[in-house]
């Protein structure tokens, strides 16, 4: 995509902030093409994309599809409760402030000193309604009133991996506890060939949830690279045709499968439990290069 015309450049003189912190090295990265955006990079491995001037600005294609079922999950504008497992740089809680303002939003964000980190070097609005824990996700998860949430939102990653109590049953049956009876789930999952982690996703939210898609790349879905995909699911109707749409109109398409070629892509996988997880795996080296 090109820069629009009033997009500015950032000066050359603005420097990477490099420190260490709770999972490892962060990386603040400047982006060249605007002048007050940043990457964030956990030991190399990219966690999020933040430009201060224009929160609405998603950079990373899944956190763009995770974009569009906050823009769907209530009418355009409309404020939303909000839990967001895994901050980063407070990416999609930022998007949510600015697209849906006076919301009101929880970030559990494990890591103590990423969010210093952040805080500090890409401040939040201090009108917006964001309250900031620095605790597990499920702990966090876990002080969320009954049937509080509009929309939960899932993104934890640790050394590149969600890690397995994040992806059971009983992690969902919190979730739905969380989330009022209209209220949407939508997970950032990753995984490559044989797809194994992200069919056993699939059937593990089948079990406590009505209604599913999947939002991914072609080439993610037919086992053909590594790759992010996001999982929406909820007991109302999902806006299945409007997030089709936008998911095919991105920058780089993706492709939504939901009812029955869903449930078909699964291939016989079985809901995980708390006994059974393990956690996501590891992406390839290459993906990162």
């Amino acid at each position: 995509m090109g820069k629009s015309r009033n997009q500015r450049r950032r000066p050359a003189a603005v420097e990477a902030v490099t420190e260490a912190v709770d999972g490892g090295l962060a990386q603040l990265i400047p982006d060249p093409d605007r002048s007050r955006a940043w990457t964030l990079l956990i030991d190399g491995a990219p966690q999020s994309h933040v430009d201060l001037d224009d929160p609405s600005y998603l950079s990373f294609e899944y956190q763009r599809r995770l974009g569009h079922v906050i823009d769907l999950v209530a009418p355009p504008g409309r404020p939303v409760h909000a839990v967001h497992l895994g901050g980063g740089a407070f990416t999609l809680a930022r998007y949510v402030a600015a697209t849906r303002p006076r919301s009101t939003q929880q970030v559990v964000e494990r890591d103590a000193r990423l969010v210093q980190l952040v805080r500090r070097e890409l401040p939040l609005d201090p009108g917006a309604r964001i309250r900031v824990r620095s605790v597990d996700a499920r702990e966090g998860l876990a002080k969320v009133p009954d049937g509080w949430a509009d929309l939960v939102l899932c993104d934890v990653f640790s050394g590149a991996r969600t890690p397995a109590h994040l992806t059971s049953t009983e992690f969902l049956d919190e979730v739905r506890r969380a989330l009022n009876p209209a209220g949407v789930y939508a997970a950032n999952l990753a995984d490559g060939p044989p797809l194994a982690h992200l069919r056993g996703q699939i059937a593990t939210a089948a079990a406590r949830f009505a209604e599913l898609a999947l939002v991914a790349d072609p080439a993610v879905l037919r086992g053909k690279r590594f790759g992010n995909a996001v999982l929406v699911a909820s007991d109302r109707p999902l806006p299945v045709a409007e997030l089709t749409r936008r998911a095919a109109s991105d920058p780089h398409p993706g492709r939504l499968e939901h009812g029955r070629p869903l449930t078909d892509f699964t291939g016989g996988a079985v809901p995980v439990t708390d006994e059974a997880a393990v956690a996501s795996p590891a992406p390839p080296p290459s993906v990162f290069r």
